[in-house]
């Protein structure tokens, strides 16, 4: 009964440790996605002006973007920021 019990427990962990050793590989199917300029804005709906553009800023405005950023970057630094 003993070595029923010890041969059932040997191939019970043999089945775990073969079970953990069959993950998938995690590949990309559809290949590398290569984000957009930050500038390049929303899409079509930033020509409208949403919620989510600054007002006066057009689409693929690189200087704009950039002067944005830093101004709401020194709206954050404790140092610069006016009270």
């Amino acid at each position: 009964m003993r070595r029923a019990v010890a041969t059932l427990v040997v191939l019970a962990s043999g089945a775990m440790l073969l079970a953990a050793c069959t993950e998938k590989p995690q590949t990309n199917a559809e290949g590398v996605k290569h984000d957009a300029v930050p500038w390049s804005g929303t899409g079509t709906q930033a020509n409208t002006g949403t919620a989510f553009t600054a007002p006066g800023w057009k689409v693929g405005d690189k200087t704009a973007w950039e002067q944005q950023i830093k101004a709401r970057s020194n709206g954050q630094n404790e140092y610069i920021r006016e009270n």
